[in-house]
């Protein structure tokens, strides 16, 4: 069974990793990575849902480390395979 999040201030809970297509996102700050610190941190302040696009593993743990993405979307289904807590601790 996948982890949830919160989806910004929408009350509603969304797999923390998702194929892409599979989530309704509207609304979202949707990125293709976490680079942008200040513009995370703002959406989730105001309560703006936060989607990040990974095409990588390396990709998919940096922005699961920042507590303010909602989900991952990713376009690959083999990376909704990954075990994130290993991924994560080792």
């Amino acid at each position: 069974m996948r982890r949830e999040r919160w989806f910004g201030g929408t009350g509603r809970k969304v797999p923390e990793l998702a194929l892409a297509g599979t989530v309704d996102v509207r609304g979202a700050l949707e990125l293709s990575g976490v680079a942008d610190v200040e513009a995370l941190r703002a959406a989730h302040a105001r309560g703006v849902p936060v989607v990040v696009h990974a095409g990588s593993l390396e990709q998919i743990a940096e922005a699961l480390a920042r507590p303010e993405v909602a989900c991952v979307l990713v376009t690959d289904a083999t990376l909704l395979d990954v075990d994130l807590a290993d991924l994560t601790y080792g």
